[in-house]
């Protein structure tokens, strides 16, 4: 069944919700937002494995991009999608299926904006970084994803979140030298020495840097730990595996060093990396975007792909009806009437006047 995107907005959302699409499996939905955006004359449309690129040509002095992943969590019983009074509940429906039902209905309605609009759908955001579909993009076909300023569709209550923080996990190993349990002064026991990397890390506080007027909260947590030979061996190794939030005012390579200071004397492993995004608020077309939705705007507190824009050069937010914190839960739902309103305040930036050499 195709999808009309000229349908009320919450029908379309339901409509997306209802065509399965965990990750891995986005094909017959890639496939009907393939159909659907092929049938508008005004956009030129191109399909890459399970990603959908849709564009605008108009010549207009800016270029937008509009982004939002097709893929959810697996099912948990909570298929097909249902309405409850303002309610319409369902898997995908806060992560991120409103808000492509929102990208959708745009890219559909508004066949002359005043900035050129580059929509696009992408596959396995929900799965390991590696078979992400906008990395996919970003890697092969960077032009794709080229503009002035980029909103990534993700579910943020109608507020509109900045950028995002980096995150950076390591392996913190504390040596020891194993010995007989009854004779356990003739080893060093690991997991005892570890209490000091814990020590580091109950003594934390948190960071509030602010970036680019908004306001940021770090985190350092242990997040794992692991070690023990033997219920009768003194261990001789002890990992505690951290994780670090670090505001966007920090690159990986500041993140490193930093952990590095902080548990000297420790051998530390970093184990995965991405960079943080700053907001961008300052570029014309950012600005523009806040006036004209009229929406709160913070700091995301959490790493999103807006960071894939920022190290291609385009600055990114992140605004979605979905509400975060429903995200992969059996119960989760949207509110109907913030689809709307999304849609409505969007509608306005697009078709409103641009600000170029204001």
């Amino acid at each position: 069944m195709g999808l009309d995107l000229f349908s009320d907005v919450a029908d379309l959302t339901a409509a997306i919700v209802d065509i399965e699409s965990v990750s891995g499996a986005e094909g017959p939905l890639a496939d009907a937002v393939e159909e659907a955006l092929r049938a508008l004359p005004h956009l030129s449309v191109e399909r890459d494995r399970h990603n959908v690129v849709a564009r605008t040509d108009l010549g207009r002095a800016e270029r937008v991009v509009l982004a939002g992943h097709l893929d959810t969590v697996p099912l948990n019983g909570n298929l097909p999608s249902r309405v409850d009074g303002d309610r319409l509940y369902g898997c995908g429906t806060t992560d991120m299926k409103s808000g492509v039902a929102v990208a959708l209905r745009l890219a559909a309605t508004v066949t002359e904006p005043t900035r050129d609009v580059t929509f696009v759908f992408y596959e396995c955001e929900e799965v390991g970084a590696e078979l992400n579909g906008l990395r996919t993009l970003a890697a092969e076909r960077p032009e794709l994803l080229a503009g002035d300023f980029a909103v990534l569709m993700e579910p943020t209550g109608a507020l509109i979140e900045g950028g995002c923080q980096g995150t950076m996990r390591v392996e913190v190993t504390a040596k020891g030298e194993r010995a007989h349990s009854a004779r356990a002064w003739m080893g060093s026991n690991a997991i005892h020495t570890a209490g000091r990397v814990l020590d580091v890390l109950r003594a934390y506080e948190p960071t509030r840097p602010v970036v680019d007027g908004l306001e940021y909260h770090e985190g350092l947590n242990a997040v794992r730990i692991s070690g023990g030979v033997a219920g009768n061996v003194i261990p001789d190794e002890c990992v505690v595996e951290v994780n670090y939030r670090f505001a966007p005012d920090k690159s990986p390579d500041d993140a490193e060093a930093y952990l590095r200071e902080i548990f000297a004397g420790f051998e530390v492993t970093v184990t995965d990396s991405s960079p943080g995004a700053r907001p961008g608020l300052t570029h014309p077309a950012a600005a523009a975007f806040v006036a004209a939705s009229g929406a709160e705007v913070r700091a995301k507190l959490g790493w999103t792909d807006v960071a894939r824009f920022s190290e291609l050069g385009v600055p990114a937010v992140n605004y979605g009806p979905g509400e975060p914190t429903l995200a992969h839960t059996k119960d989760e739902y949207v509110e109907i009437p913030l689809i709307g309103e999304c849609e409505q305040r969007m509608r306005t930036w697009l078709e409103g006047p641009t600000t170029v050499g204001s």
